[in-house]
């Protein structure tokens, strides 16, 4: 048992009764009250006994006023040690969910290395939430913070004796000590299964996912620490594939992870150097075989000459919070590029599915189009339908408001989402685009060709454009052409070329002329 250290007051407290005992003691063995009696009877003409009296009394009521101050002291004591221990608390654990935090446990991996004895087995599970930021959006704040508490109720409940830890935002981890040979997956679902329980908040529903990796120790890292960082990459890698999936750390995830931490930096580089460039792809009147506008695509090409497929940077800027910035530094570039075409060419502009989570997008945009000087009816933006989906009610407001001030709106890669019809009757669409998948194969596939029919007859019926993407062969482009599809897109019409390339003689040339 470790020793108790007396505290101040109790070591006064001892001293004064100390010299107390010692100064009875002396008066007992000197008999100093029989020399004071004596000396109070022989000078009786002075009141000495009152004096006696008062002093005996004024120290009497001196003994209870320290006995009293003592007290006081002994609480403020107690008090200052409580709030030391709720300091220590409020420094070790998350307010709002009450669970230990990352410091606690970095203080828990260095207890672990330290104590070399400790032969135990662990599992780290990393924990990410999947539409928590649609909750924050959608319904506040407030209903964000009690799906934290709730999240964090509920992995408190599955492992109520190992440690979970909420690391900040929606990112949770569960040290787990393993015996034995469990079943790690299926606990991982256990965990997706928990937190993606129905949550209702004021009668409002909540849907919400998670992405689980885990990491094993000592067989994924030499410290719990390097095991935790393997679990978030494993995590990364699920939250990558999909929703609601459990990954193993496997040691190559950690070169993917590696190699995505370098594309992030020279990201960030490009966007700061403006090396990511619009490349324009001409938009064809089947009618007329004239171009009446282009495709802004975006291009990275690195100082060594190597294009950077945008399928593999666009994941990345959404992923690291740079889509914002990119979208906004191209679609300048491509709109003063368009001032320099005649003025009946469109401009046709992609949108990344996040931004239309963004209440202030629109403003960006037709701010953009006001510094640059670009009329709003020749601008196209295309969005998806799963952009629409992510967040139906921002997405409305977003594109009402540039509708209203006469920006086109097209609903890409059409056919490929998941509530087509629905997304025609909520939203002002002025086009929509065929999806390359369809055009690729209906010339062979019967059933596709009907989906192409069907396509061009809705927007026949509802007064929107058509356009067919993809289009790369001389027999898709006639056949299109028979069909009544509007306008068309793709390598065979034109592939994606830079400024530099494109001409008025050009661009207001026939295809007829550029193949």
């Amino acid at each position: 048992m470790p020793r108790v250290q007396p505290t101040r007051p109790q070591l006064e407290i001892a001293v004064w009764f100390a010299v107390f005992l010692l100064l009875f003691c002396l008066s007992w063995s000197f008999h100093w009250h029989e020399g004071l009696d004596a000396f109070i009877e022989k000078h009786h003409d002075y009141p000495l006994d009152h004096a006696l009296l008062a002093l005996n009394i004024s120290g009497f009521l001196g003994l209870i006023y320290s006995a009293l101050r003592i007290r006081d002291l002994s609480r403020e004591i107690h008090r200052r040690l409580q709030a030391e221990k709720n300091v220590d608390w409020i420094a070790c654990h998350d307010t709002l969910t009450e669970l230990p935090n990352r410091r606690f446990l970095e203080s828990i991996c260095a207890q672990a290395m330290a104590d070399q004895r400790a032969q135990e087995s662990y599992a780290v599970f990393s924990i990410d939430l999947d539409g928590f930021k649609k909750v924050n959006d959608l319904l506040g704040h407030d209903h964000g913070d009690a799906v934290l508490k709730t999240v964090a109720q509920r992995l408190s409940s599955l492992f109520p004796r190992e440690h979970v830890f909420r690391l900040g935002g929606d990112e949770f981890v569960v040290l787990a000590r393993r015996t034995g040979n469990p079943d790690l997956v299926a606990l991982g679902n256990r965990i997706v299964s928990a937190i993606g329980k129905p949550f209702t908040f004021n009668g409002v529903a909540v849907d919400l996912g998670a992405s689980v990796g885990f990491a094993l120790y000592p067989e994924n890292g030499d410290d719990l620490s390097q095991v935790m960082r393997h679990s978030d990459c494993a995590m990364y890698v699920a939250k990558k594939q999909g929703r609601n999936l459990v990954k193993p750390f496997v040691p190559s995830m950690q070169d993917e992870m590696t190699k995505r931490i370098r594309v992030e930096a020279d990201l960030r580089s490009a966007i700061k150097k403006a090396e990511i460039v619009p490349y324009y792809q001409p938009l064809v009147d089947l009618k007329t075989n004239k171009i009446i506008g282009f495709e802004a695509l975006a291009r990275w090409k690195t100082a060594s000459g190597e294009f950077i497929p945008p399928n593999e940077f666009i994941p990345v800027a959404e992923e690291a919070g740079l889509i914002v910035d990119l979208t906004d530094q191209l679609l300048r570039r491509a709109c003063t590029d368009a001032l320099s075409w005649p003025n009946e060419l469109v401009l046709s502009f992609n949108l990344s599915p996040i931004q239309l989570s963004d209440r202030l997008l629109g403003l960006r945009i037709l701010k953009i189009l006001g510094d640059v000087g670009l009329p709003t009816h020749r601008v196209e933006l295309e969005v998806t339908e799963s952009a629409i989906i992510q967040d139906a009610v921002t997405a409305r407001i977003v594109l009402d408001d540039l509708v209203n001030a006469g920006v086109r709106i097209a609903l890409d890669d059409f056919g490929t989402g998941y509530s087509s019809l629905s997304q025609l009757s909520n939203y002002r669409f002025d086009k929509i685009k065929i999806d390359r998948s369809f055009v690729s194969s209906f010339e062979t596939n019967d059933k596709q060709d009907k989906v192409i029919k069907a396509i061009i007859a809705l927007g026949a019926g509802l007064g929107v454009t058509i356009t067919a993407e993809g289009i790369e062969e001389e027999s898709q482009l006639q056949r299109l052409q028979d069909l009544g599809c509007h306008i068309g897109q793709g390598y065979l019409l034109g592939r994606p070329a830079p400024l530099e390339e494109l001409t008025a003689d050009k661009a207001g040339a026939k295809v007829s002329q550029r193949r």
